[in-house]
């Protein structure tokens, strides 16, 4: 019969998968503080602490990072996950519960910052080395199903976790680049205000890819999903100092109502742009962007 432990991680990778689902792939800190009831307690996934223990709990259920600046420094040079002690105590007891489940293989949930207020979770994720001089550990992601497959087995690195924690590489910076702009525009769109996240899209201005493109705000804008696919498809350009123009030949159709207050309208207006100049968008992006859309014209 599971422990009282392993019933918990359980029920947490399921409550987790349902709001994943619900919410996407990122979570807010009120719904992971808020967490779920199990036989009537309440038990939350986060704490101040990064390293989090259940009070029902014998070992650690999550481990959690504060929003990075370069999520390069998240990982290692062999792609695993790199996650730092907490302290310098090597005995700490949160450091020895982390040493614990990387001696019994048991898997628990990465809690990745994006933005203020904002996770990437990630689980089940299993440690797989301790570097006591580097004072931090290695964690690599695991399937679901390596649960019950290898459970109580010692993890060690191999090429499908190894797989695996790369494509959250991908996942993370994808979903921090989304996040860090709509965090920028306070969640509303570049165009038309609107102010619904779930409608929202963080478009890249050089396409992502390119050798020009960067994964940062200033290559961003807050757009809701017909505006992207308009600018995606060259339907609307932006000039150098946010004027937005829509292309002739859109300008000249009549197709309904959507057209005209979707798209028509828009040509000739200013799009919105955050307050920090560090974060609007960069002028010289935006004249690569619009000699393309010229060129489409």
């Amino acid at each position: 019969m599971p422990t009282i432990d392993e019933q918990i991680r359980l029920a947490a990778f399921d409550w987790l998968r349902d709001q994943t689902q619900i919410h996407d792939q990122v979570l807010s800190i009120e719904l992971l503080r808020n967490g779920f009831v199990f036989e009537n307690e309440r038990i939350p996934l986060v704490a101040p602490q990064g390293i989090f223990k259940p009070r029902l709990m014998e070992l650690p259920l999550s481990i959690t990072t504060t929003p990075l600046s370069q999520y390069d420094d998240a990982f290692r040079q062999d792609e695993y996950l790199n996650y730092k002690y907490r302290g310098n105590n090597i005995y700490h007891r949160d450091n020895v519960g982390l040493r614990e489940c990387m001696k019994r293989g048991i898997p628990l949930i990465y809690l990745l910052g994006l933005v203020p207020g904002k996770y990437l979770p990630v689980w089940p994720v299993y440690i797989i080395g301790d570097n006591p001089t580097g004072l931090s550990f290695t964690v690599a992601v695991d399937e679901l199903n390596s649960i019950m497959k290898d459970e109580g087995k010692v993890k060690e690195p191999d090429g499908r976790k190894l797989y695996i924690t790369t494509m959250v590489k991908v996942r993370l910076h994808q979903q921090a680049f989304r996040e860090k702009v709509l965090y920028a525009y306070k969640s509303q769109y570049a165009l038309c205000r609107l102010k619904h996240s779930e409608l929202l899209d963080a478009a890249h201005i050089i396409p992502d890819g390119e050798p020009e493109s960067k994964p940062t705000v200033d290559n961003g804008l807050s757009l809701c999903k017909l505006h992207h696919a308009a600018f995606d498809k060259y339907f609307i350009g932006i000039t150098p100092d946010y004027k937005i123009e829509v292309r002739k030949d859109i300008l000249e159709e009549f197709n309904g109502p959507m057209l005209q207050h979707g798209l028509k309208e828009l040509n000739g207006s200013k799009i919105f742009v955050p307050s920090k100049n560090i974060e609007k968008p960069k002028s010289d992006f935006l004249d690569i962007r619009y000699q393309r859309f010229r060129n489409v014209s």
